[in-house]
């Protein structure tokens, strides 16, 4: 095995910096034409992005330019820590709520990973500025960061490219819609702008503000759920908003490359999918249940009690939006624990939503059909099939073994958020939701509360969960093995 190539790794991340300051840009301007808050903070953090950027293309001269394997999963999660890094400095350098390393951090992450948990203690009295580059970096995050970057940087197709794609897109196998990973790129690139556009237009077309429409196109259809009221989507108390957001958070959590096959004019092919078809039926089953628990708590106070809001909520949670329009734990203990089981799972793998994706749920349903159908009959063969097609035995396993390691690492993250005197039930719920990247919170963390009461330390720990959650797991972890550093 090959030495890694850490020089063309660090020439890659250099790239990206530059590209990240000029996203910083588009802050920048918000700034000049709504408030003029943070407007040094922006031009700092811009400078200094782009200042280490060009410092790493100019004097960084790798021994060779091509990456394998291991360097595309080292630089898919050192992207993701970079791009925070630098991400947090606008919260630094801000005048209006300056916070600390710690809190900066934990924001930038949050925003990248599309996680949602804020540790701002009023959205509401935020610069323009910050707000705009919060969602920002939601709606970067959400499509990937290595993906725009092989949209962008063609070149990086041929080196490393898929290794880097595999690593970073959401799922268990990843299809190609194109014969290049560039290519494929571009046109799943191109379909997340197209959805964003139109989102925005309907936006506008309600109570909210151009600028509050950008920045919640850009938190829903990446599925993050940053939002520029404290209150969330409550804030504006329209129900037109509410179902044009329902619209698009279910989009967001839907296989990005069936969405391009069905502009393409192959609607069929959504149909036929199994993973999408079960999306449906868990809403469905979701809301009917939903809906008797509204009514048995005494929570009935109007048509919408029963209709949009539920829906809303469950979509927003299932996709890992996490955005609220009603108090979710007043609804009872039985709506709680239906919470879980739509944040394990999450939307469906080539999305933008977080969870264990409902193709894993699939593959682990008709594989324990068939291990209880070979108790009475060990002779038989029998495999699991996902859209007409058998599905390889180790494919099978790489879920099996997904699906404990996902369990096993919230344990840890609670059990080690415990240690940091956070109360057991938020410990276990705020490392779920960080790990499912959705930010909901349980107890101190939750409605009227945010992730601002966690101890520094504990939000070190759940930064870490969003990243591992984000790039769904063996991505991050491949990265503590002793394998992985030997030549």
């Amino acid at each position: 095995m090959r030495r890694i190539n850490y020089g063309q790794i660090a020439r890659v991340l250099s790239w990206l910096l530059i590209i990240e300051a000029a996203f910083m840009v588009v802050p920048f301007v918000t700034a000049l034409v709504t408030d003029g808050k943070d407007i040094a903070a922006f031009t700092w953090s811009g400078i200094i992005t782009l200042a280490v950027g060009l410092a790493g293309t100019v004097f960084i001269r790798p021994s060779r330019n091509n990456m394998a394997k291991r360097e595309g999963f080292l630089l898919t999660a050192l992207v993701w820590v970079v791009f925070s890094i630098f991400g947090m400095l606008p919260f630094i350098f801000s005048e209006t709520e300056p916070m600390g390393v710690t809190d900066g951090f934990f924001e930038a992450m949050s925003g990248f990973t599309t996680t949602g948990a804020t540790v701002m203690e009023s959205v509401s009295d935020s610069s323009h500025a910050a707000l705009m580059w919060r969602c920002l970096m939601q709606w970067i995050g959400g499509m990937g960061i290595i993906l725009f970057t092989l949209a962008l940087l063609p070149m990086l197709n041929s080196s490393g490219g898929m290794q880097m794609f595999n690593a970073e897109v959401t799922g268990i196998t990843h299809d190609k819609i194109r014969p290049r990973i560039s290519q494929t790129a571009v046109r799943l690139w191109g379909v997340y702008i197209s959805l964003s556009i139109v989102l925005f237009l309907l936006l506008i077309l309600g109570p909210m503000t151009p600028f509050e429409a950008l920045c919640h196109t850009f938190t829903s259809i990446s599925t993050g759920g940053y939002s520029t009221a404290s209150s969330s989507i409550a804030y504006w108390h329209s129900y037109y908003t509410e179902t044009v957001l329902t619209v698009f958070m279910f989009l967001g959590g839907v296989n990005f490359g069936l969405i391009y096959k069905a502009s393409m004019g192959q609607p069929a092919t959504l149909w036929r999918n199994d993973v999408f078809r079960s999306y449906l039926y868990i809403i469905l089953v979701a809301y009917l249940l939903f809906v008797i628990a509204i009514v048995a708590m005494g929570q009935y106070h109007d048509i919408a009690s029963v209709t949009i809001h539920p829906i809303f909520q469950i979509v927003s949670t299932i996709t890992s939006t996490g955005y609220t329009v009603e108090n979710f734990e007043a609804w009872g203990q039985f709506v709680l624990a239906l919470t879980f089981m739509l944040m394990f799972f999450g939307g469906c793998a080539g999305s933008t939503s977080g969870g264990a994706k409902i193709d894993r749920l699939l593959y682990l349903f008709k594989n324990s059909r068939n291990e209880l159908y070979r108790v009475l009959h060990p002779n038989e063969v029998a495999t699991v099939r996902i859209n007409e097609r058998a599905v390889p035995t180790y494919i099978v396993s790489k879920v099996i073994a997904f699906l404990c390691f996902y369990v096993i690492i919230i344990a840890v993250g609670g059990i080690a958020l415990t240690a940091c005197g956070m109360p057991i039930v938020d410990s276990f719920f705020s490392s779920f939701s960080c790990l499912s990247n959705i930010g909901l919170g349980a107890g101190i963390t939750g409605y009227g509360g945010g992730y601002e009461l966690v101890p520094d330390f504990g939000k070190w720990i759940l930064s870490f969960l969003m990243l591992v959650g984000r790039l769904e797991l063996f991505t991050v972890l491949i990265l503590f093995t002793p394998t992985f550093w030997r030549k």
